[in-house]
């Protein structure tokens, strides 16, 4: 029928020693045990973004045994609690749970504490291909210099290079473009990039990369079947499946969505079911491109890695049906790294993010002005300050505090309401921060180190003239 790339694309915003329940290093750790160790365990032939931000996260020392102690006692020690202590009806969720908590912490003890080898190991087998991402996840087109713009890609693929090798793909965060980013790739030796233009194609142009005249193809990511599992009304929506945001009193989530005691079977077995209507329609999309125009399509998946475990449990039962189902019905996959000798088509790339309205709202909203209008002027205060002769190390410091200020996340937790204050005082603090760095010439010097954000500063293209 034609080909299937799967893109997950893996971040986490910068938590690590900044708060843990409700807000803080708990989101990291459940998206290492519940996502992360178990879609790196069978993953093949699919793509996956790692954000410098995440890796920095990863490295950190001891994070490791934060981790672990924390999957042990919280997750599966409060499983194996609910597996004899709740409602006998609740016992095998708790039990299915507490099966999930304990591999993972026996990948977990596999690795010996390098949790980049989750990441890693399977890139080296060539069961993946790892794609870099800026240094923070900022949204690029925000970012106010073309200078910043390079000091977050550089940093970003000196990060990836050290630990992962020399990447072909680059992951814009949050798939968000206006035209001239490419250019800002192509002098960096990006080969392609995934990107969103749903909002402009009536059609399944989607199905064929776009070439741009910096060089880099950009393959663009099939809205269709995105839909299919990203909608509220999309595969996680079943009511059997179980319920992410209904809790025990030990912090599980042993109920489905529809409130009834969880039944792992039968949600085992929707989900293989959901994996094959997938399937189908991926092979009804590409069979309707070979018919109109007479060669093979290439539908691009991409999502989140994080609802894959995490936000939707089942993901990753769902995700290794699709792998294991496709080759049955004619659908051969692949990753956009091993298609760049496909000829792209000519049209114009649009301005666009993978965000809600296809556009820049989420991030930069009257709402949410107060963060994005601060994160220029706190970038612009430090390129001045380092014009003007800052250097180190209050300028690494500065720096640093910099990108933490221009991360995604920020705005879009406080855009989206889900952890009170935290993104916003997050924000502010990072931004005073910065300034203190600034103003530190005048007196004692600060920790050119904000924990363990980007260590692989790129800092020539803040102060090569």
């Amino acid at each position: 029928m034609g080909d299937l790339a799967i893109v997950l694309h893996s971040h986490m915003p910068y938590v690590e020693g900044f708060g843990t329940y409700p807000f803080g290093e708990e989101w990291l750790f459940d998206a290492v045990v519940r996502s992360y160790v178990p879609v790196l365990a069978f993953a093949r032939d699919i793509a996956v973004s790692i954000t410098p931000v995440l890796a920095d996260q990863l490295e950190a020392p001891g994070l490791a045994g934060r981790l672990t102690d924390f999957a042990t006692e919280f997750r599966a020690g409060s499983a194996r609690r609910e597996s004899e202590e709740a409602p006998a009806e609740l016992r095998d969720s708790a039990l299915d749970e507490l099966g999930r908590y304990e591999a993972s912490l026996t990948a977990i003890a596999s690795v010996d504490g390098d949790l980049l080898e989750l990441f890693a190991g399977p890139a080296r087998e060539g069961r993946i291909e790892l794609l870099a991402s800026a240094a923070t996840h900022a949204v690029l087109p925000l970012i106010a210099t073309d200078r910043a713009i390079e000091f977050q890609i550089g940093t970003g693929l000196r990060s990836h290079r050290r630990r992962f090798g020399r990447p072909s793909g680059f992951w814009l965060p949050e798939c968000a473009y206006v035209p001239g980013l490419e250019a800002f790739l192509a002098r960096h030796g990006i080969e392609w990039f995934p990107i969103d233009q749903s909002a402009h194609e009536t059609g399944d142009e989607a199905l064929e990369p776009l070439a741009t005249r910096s060089g880099p193809l950009a393959f663009t990511i099939d809205w269709t079947a995105v839909s299919w599992v990203w909608d509220l009304a999309g595969y996680p929506s079943w009511p059997g499946y179980r319920d992410f945001h209904r809790k025990s009193m030990l912090g599980l989530n042993l109920f489905s969505i529809d409130g009834s005691p969880y039944d792992s079977e039968a949600a085992r077995e929707r989900a293989r079911e959901d994996a094959g209507r997938f399937l189908d329609g991926v092979a009804g999309r590409l069979e309707g491109f070979r018919r109109e125009r007479g060669e093979g399509g290439l539908v691009v998946f991409a999502c989140d890695m994080e609802l894959m475990g995490h936000w939707w449990a089942e993901g990753p039962i769902w995700l290794e049906a699709v792998l294991d189902g496709a080759a049955e019905r004619g659908i051969r996959l692949t990753t956009p790294g091993r298609e760049l000798g496909r000829t792209g088509r000519e049209d114009a790339l649009m301005p666009a993010s993978w965000g809600a309205g296809k556009d820049l709202r989420t991030w930069d909203s009257p709402a949410q002005a107060d963060i994005s209008a601060g994160a220029r002027r706190v970038e612009l205060a430090v390129l001045g300050a380092i014009a003007s002769g800052l250097g180190p190390p209050a300028s690494d410091r500065a720096a640093r505090e910099m990108l933490a200020v221009q991360s995604s996340d920020w705005a879009f937790l406080d855009a989206t309401g889900q952890a009170g204050d935290y993104p916003f005082r997050r924000a502010v603090d990072h931004a005073s921060a910065a300034y203190e760095a600034i103003h530190s010439a005048r007196g004692e010097e600060p920790d050119p180190t904000l924990r363990s954000l980007s260590p692989d500063l790129e800092m020539a293209s803040l102060t090569t003239p």
